[in-house]
């Protein structure tokens, strides 16, 4: 797959359209095997996949160490790689159990401490680099401040700037399930970045309201995760999960019917919502969790699809989208 590279920011990092996003390989939910973490990544990478999304939070650890043996021998100048800071990961006096607390599945041998502090940012980061394997970190983002805003605004934000300035790190950004705070950040801070969950999908636009307009002002890139809300945009069905807990009946009806539609195009409903959001000029690339080959190989062919112009005006006709929302232009 060959696709533009888009830069973050000011940065000089580029990313592709796709990103692989990696907490799927940390045993989110359901244990997988190193096996299949790897193909994963090399079914990626195959299909022309070069930007990568970690985690510390991501099983403990599982996903960085993982995602760094399969990205081992790949040139390190033909990918980028981000992971985040603000929780630290540490032994648990007394392992006992597993994570699926926190949603993943792995033994709870470690636990995970919040710190946006100074010292906290360069830890987590040096600890990054040990499980990856690396020796450089090309994204760094704050991960998750929601309840720490006011810490990592004047202490986490500001040590991510100063190794950016020293060039541990390429470029620096925060990831939040939620619009508002994020806001602020691009607001008062220097950012090159930001990774933006379920927030701006076909079913939830609530990052157009402030954040991407003040992005592409201030020159900000967008990275959009979470386009399938947990899984209702991918196989909308009773029972089927959005932002991580069962759909309401209504939001349900809502993906059937923009199912219904993608289908008299001829689109399946996983490419039109993968699609949707580079309408905006802020985003650059949008990342999709995954756990094994196949799902590389699908989130790759669904971006590939062509998705045409008479279908987002259907979709506008049916009041499916907001009137004023940006959509895709069909290539001529």
């Amino acid at each position: 797959m060959t696709a533009p590279l888009r830069t973050l920011g000011r940065s000089g990092v580029a990313v592709g359209e796709l990103a692989f996003g990696a907490a799927g390989i940390g045993n989110l939910f359901t244990p997988l095997t190193d096996a299949d973490a790897e193909q994963a990544v090399a079914a990626a990478w195959e299909c022309g996949v070069r930007y990568f999304d970690t985690a510390p939070h991501y099983g403990l650890g599982l996903s960085e160490r993982r995602l760094g043996r399969a990205l081992r021998g790949r040139p390190r100048d033909q990918y980028v790689l981000s992971t985040k800071v603000g929780r630290l990961l540490r032994p648990a006096p007394e392992p006992a159990g597993d994570d699926l607390a926190h949603g993943f599945a792995v033994p709870a041998t470690r636990h995970r401490v919040w710190d946006f502090s100074a010292a906290g940012v360069r830890r987590s980061i040096e600890d990054s680099l040990e499980r990856l394997g690396l020796d450089r970190i090309d994204v760094v983002y704050l991960h998750d401040p929601d309840d720490h805003a006011e810490q990592a605004l004047a202490e986490a934000y500001p040590e991510l700037a100063r190794l950016r300035a020293e060039g541990m790190v390429g470029a620096i950004g925060v990831g939040m399930n939620q619009a508002e705070l994020l806001t602020r950040f691009v607001r008062e801070t220097d950012l090159d970045a930001v990774l933006l969950a379920g927030r701006y999908s076909l079913l939830d636009q609530r990052g157009l309201t402030e954040l991407l307009p003040l992005a592409a002002e201030r020159g900000v890139g967008v990275v959009i995760g979470g386009v399938f809300n947990s899984g209702l945009l991918a196989d909308p069905r009773p029972g089927a999960t959005f932002d991580y807990a069962a759909a309401p009946a209504e939001l349900i009806a809502r993906a059937l019917d923009l199912k219904a539609v993608c289908e008299k195009h001829g689109v399946p409903l996983r490419a039109a919502a993968l699609r949707f959001p580079f309408g905006h000029p802020a985003v650059v690339s949008v990342l999709v969790g995954t756990r094994n080959a196949g799902e590389a190989r699908d989130a790759a062919a669904m971006l590939r699809h062509p998705v045409p112009d008479e279908l987002w005006a259907e979709l506008k006709d049916r009041d499916l989208l907001p009137p004023g929302v940006p959509t895709p232009q069909e290539a001529p």
